[in-house]
């Protein structure tokens, strides 16, 4: 079985959305959960660079970082977003021109290790795709804002 994705529509073009993705310091902008950034890699968005960022709220703060596994400028971005204590998640982005200045984004997400791979799949991934639901919205904020200049 596939596993779903959360999907939308965006009023800017796939080089916009990845400028986006490119400033590791926006990624608690736009992640849904992650509250702060400690540290972007300097080699960030080349594979193998490290998001450091922590996730819930003060003073629960988690400190944990988001690897990029893979970068295709303008086409789709693979993480592995660590989260403990749930466990660390395998993340894609696909960015698909949508008309001469819109894009349609896709994220599929699902827990790799840890404690969340022992839900159902199906619970697991209705959490995950209202998560990246919202997640998708505030990245279209801020892509179509880049996008008006």
């Amino acid at each position: 079985m596939a596993t779903p994705g959360a999907r939308r529509r965006f009023e800017a073009t796939p080089a916009q959305v990845f400028a986006v993705l490119a400033d590791g310091w926006l990624y608690p902008v736009w992640v849904v959960g992650a509250s702060r950034m400690r540290e972007v890699d300097d080699s960030w968005p080349s594979p193998g660079a490290r998001l450091h960022h922590s996730f819930g709220v003060w003073p629960g703060l988690i400190d944990d970082v988001t690897t990029l596994l893979e970068w295709q400028p303008d086409r789709r971005a693979v993480m592995e977003a660590k989260g403990w204590p749930l466990g660390t998640a395998r993340v894609e982005l696909t960015v698909e021109p949508d008309g001469p200045t819109g894009s349609t984004v896709t994220v599929v997400e699902d827990a790799s290790r840890g404690p969340a791979r022992l839900l159902p799949k199906p619970v697991r991934q209705a959490a995950i795709v209202k998560r990246n639901t919202e997640t998708l919205r505030r990245l279209s904020y801020l892509a179509e804002g880049h996008a008006r200049g």
